[in-house]
């Protein structure tokens, strides 16, 4: 059988705020009936409305404590990358050991995961990034991201309106009309598809912003305005439909077509993304200190660095000029159910693709295992990090 005698470990997430967990009741019965031990830790599914009796009924073993599961298992399936366990007292990373296997999101490239990944790398464990799944035909069913950006880009818009000092639609009232809100989405892949359908939803008039023509085409099918950035279409799009990383003056040509349009909206949504690399900044500081008192930007980009200049990762304040500006993590685990159910189909995708005969064999020239391997025999192979400076 694929998964036999593999002991896979699902401990608790622990990122404030996290409620996903990286398996379900259902994923677990699959890897059991396929041969594995699967250890899931009290409790894990709690905050995604998944019992340890379902857990239980599933054919898992519920363990009480995180050192416990990263101990006896072979493989560690998590949601989030490897942070400090205040129960145990130790950085997850330090339970890690030479050898073991970890699956999860690591966004290697983000400058504040850049200790993080040296302290990874160190432990000698076998890491798989899951943002770094390739838009190929046959990685369709383990790309979390894709997942993940669904749900960011929906919950992104939702949690834009609710900051917001106005309606979203317009609204008549018997003493005047109140005009629309007036929201642009930067990038248009399916995080701001997501964002760009949730808007029009709500009634506000939508601007999408993207290099790529399919993509800008894509929008504009939702009901969208789109704004022309004059980016050739040779220097926006890479493998798989993705944008590239613009030239340094590409990229302030682009600002400069886009900067009155950010200027005057109320809400401003940052999702463009180049996978396995840093988020390109877009929206500068100039741009935000001249938008109007009370607008709102959520950048969804923020686990890749952000596309707003201003963005803190986890975080979020007011400007001195009153824009609000949110720099949330971990958007998805805010909708844990919905979430959860759709990550732990793509990394059990992944793990069943990569698992044979009870082992995890790795063909480095596979490009699945090529793009989303990133620490493996004490070193950081992932090529975005390693472009970041890692």
């Amino acid at each position: 059988m694929k998964f036999e005698g593999m002991i896979i470990g699902v401990p608790t997430e622990i990122m404030h705020g996290e409620g996903r967990v990286s398996s379900t009741p259902e994923t677990v019965k699959k890897m059991v009936d396929e041969g594995a031990t699967v250890l899931v830790q009290k409790g894990a599914g709690n905050k995604s409305f998944f019992s340890d009796e379902q857990y239980v009924a599933a054919g898992a073993t519920i363990i009480e404590r995180a050192d416990e599961i990263f101990a006896k298992a072979d493989v560690i399936l998590k949601v989030k990358e490897p942070l400090f366990n205040e129960e145990v007292g130790k950085h997850e990373s330090e339970m890690l050991r030479d050898g073991q296997y970890l699956i999860t999101f690591l966004h290697p490239a983000a400058p504040v995961n850049r200790e993080p990944m040296k302290k990874l790398r160190d432990t000698g464990c076998i890491s798989l990034t899951l943002d770094g799944i390739p838009r190929i035909t046959r990685a369709q069913t383990m790309d979390a991201l894709t997942s993940m950006s669904t749900v960011a880009g929906y919950k992104g818009m939702l949690m834009a309106a609710s900051y917001m000092t106005k309606f979203v639609p317009m609204v008549g009232t018997a003493v005047g009309v109140l005009k629309p809100a007036n929201v642009v989405v930067i990038g248009t892949g399916v995080a701001g598809l997501q964002a760009v359908a949730t808007a029009k939803r709500l009634g506000a008039v939508v601007t999408a912003i993207d290099i790529r023509p399919a993509a800008a085409e894509q929008a504009r099918s939702l009901g969208a305005k789109t704004l022309e950035t004059g980016v050739p279409a040779e220097l926006a799009i890479g493998q798989g439909g993705y944008a590239l990383q613009l030239p340094a003056e590409w990229l302030e040509k682009e600002r400069a077509a886009i900067r009155d349009t950010i200027v005057a909206a109320d809400v401003v949504i940052c999702s463009a993304l180049i996978p396995g690399e840093l988020a390109p900044v877009i929206v500068t500081e100039e741009m935000v200190k001249a938008m109007n008192p009370g607008s709102v930007i959520v950048d969804i980009a923020i686990d890749q660095g952000g596309n707003c200049a201003l963005t803190q990762a986890g975080e979020e304040f007011r400007t001195d000029n009153g824009v609000l500006v949110s720099g949330v993590k971990n958007i998805p685990g805010m909708m844990p159910t919905a979430s959860t159910w759709m990550f732990a189909q793509n990394i059990y995708n992944l793990l069943a693709y990569l698992a044979k005969d009870g082992k995890i064999v790795l063909d480095r020239e596979d490009p699945i295992v090529a793009s989303s391997l990133t620490t493996i025999n004490k070193e950081i192979v992932h090529a975005g990090a390693k472009k970041a400076g890692l």
